[in-house]
């Protein structure tokens, strides 16, 4: 399903193959030779995504890019099944395994793995030919790989990164964070409701 998302309409080349029941919405632009397999969605929200060529977007992963943090994928990246990445920058020969997470600002280096239920940490930069191994968490620049079980190094990392300041443009210590996040958040989702479907 192709959708117009403000005012912008996807771009496939005509080699590309998108499954029937995946999302393609608004300023995304991908590559020939690209298959996206059912139920992934690639959504623009208010900023670029582009797909190089034989990228493969499998089974229920999420592409997103937001208006502060476009999203790039390079040539022959594969995207696991129920993968995410948001805002992000990854660049060729990428294999992101089932169920990886990449948070927005981060950039993975060339012919990098980010192996099962990975995650790569918001504004975290990520060199050429790293590895990220199954579960462990990627944070910061310079990066840090630590296992799930340093969650106290990983909150140090991760506080310092400021995901609500940067992400939401709000302040953590703010009493009701949540309370401003999911209005300000959901004001931004409702401009799907003017969304045109256009297959």
């Amino acid at each position: 399903m192709r959708f117009e998302h403000l005012g912008a309409e996807p771009r496939i080349h005509p080699e590309a193959v998108v499954a029937a029941t995946a999302v393609i919405s608004g300023d995304v632009r991908i590559g020939a030779d690209c298959q996206i397999l059912h139920g992934a969605v690639i959504t623009a929200e208010g900023g670029p995504i582009t797909l190089g060529q034989n990228v493969i977007v499998m089974e229920n992963a999420l592409v997103r890019a937001t208006a502060t943090n476009p999203v790039h994928i390079g040539d022959h990246v594969l995207v696991g099944p129920m993968a995410s990445i948001s805002g992000a920058v990854v660049e060729d020969e990428v294999f992101l395994a089932t169920g990886t997470r990449v948070f927005n600002g981060a950039r993975i280096g060339t012919r990098s793995e980010v192996r099962i239920n990975a995650v790569v940490h918001l504004r975290t930069t990520l060199p050429a030919e790293s590895t990220v191994p199954i579960g462990w968490v990627a944070v910061g620049d310079p990066v840090q790989i630590l296992p799930p079980d340093r969650h106290e190094e990983i909150w140090k990392a991760q506080r310092e990164l400021d995901f609500p300041g940067y992400v939401f443009g709000l302040d953590r210590d703010t009493p009701d964070l949540m309370v401003q996040l999911t209005e300000r958040y959901g004001r931004g989702l409702a401009r799907h409701a003017g969304d045109r479907r256009l297959d």
